[in-house]
């Protein structure tokens, strides 16, 4: 449970505020191996956000992407990265440590994963949970999402974690992938990755048929039909 005694600090909500960042929080990683800093350090918390893509183009991809997608999936990525150095470099001036996870960024082209799992981070903080799509999956805008990381030493009030899959028994999207990739389990802490996707037959799938957009590295099919993202296009623009 969160500390109630411990308080975000009043820069760092107002820092949110100002970039329009509506959905945050901060995840406690004191028992997860994050990348280290310059001096060798591992980080105890990280900042975790998302943001919104726009719903309409995430509707219009239910059977396979578009440009307007693969436009609409670089444009919030580079607004993400351009917030994360920003963020970085405003902890530092206040004096803690931090270092920024990128967006979409495979450093691993074997095990096809960047540094840290975005995702750990976001469950952790309470933003949501992951799907049987293997993502994330939130309240307010379902999964049609990216997501922003910083780690840092400031001590925050974490979380609380969200522990569990809130996706019932819907398996709409492990049946609309056309790789099969998706393998129906429903997502709990710990679950590796590979209980939920094949990575290597989804990364396979849009490297075949899908390679124009980002050079194979979009799809969205399963995000695209998920009900919690479908939910998006009944709201009023003002209640999203």
């Amino acid at each position: 449970m969160p500390d109630p005694l411990i308080i975000a600090p009043i820069w760092l909500t107002e820092w949110m505020e100002v970039h329009e960042v509506t959905l945050w929080g901060a995840a406690d990683l004191r028992d997860f191996s994050t990348p280290k800093d310059e001096t060798e350090q591992r980080f105890p918390f990280a900042l975790s956000w998302a943001i919104p893509m726009n719903p309409q183009i995430m509707a219009s991809i239910q059977n396979g992407p578009n440009q307007a997608y693969a436009d609409e999936y670089a444009r919030v990525n580079n607004h993400i990265n351009e917030l994360s150095v920003a963020l970085a470099a405003e902890i530092k001036v206040r004096g803690f440590r931090s270092r920024l996870l990128a967006a979409s960024d495979r450093t691993d082209t074997v095990g096809i994963k960047g540094d840290f799992p975005h995702k750990t981070a976001a469950t952790r903080a309470g933003l949501g949970w992951v799907g049987r799509h293997c993502q994330l999956i939130t309240r307010r805008f379902g999964s049609w999402i990216r997501l922003g990381t910083v780690f840092t030493d400031i001590k925050l009030p974490c979380g609380p974690p969200i522990e569990r899959s809130f996706c019932g028994r819907c398996k709409r999207c492990v049946e609309a992938c056309p790789a099969k990739a998706l393998k129906g389990k429903a997502w709990y802490p710990g679950l590796l990755r590979e209980e939920i996707l094949d990575v290597r037959a989804c990364d396979q799938w849009k490297k075949e048929h899908y390679f124009r957009y980002h050079r194979g590295h979009n799809c969205g099919i399963c995000s695209a039909v998920c009900p919690y993202g479908l939910k998006v296009l009944k709201k009023k623009p003002d209640n999203t």
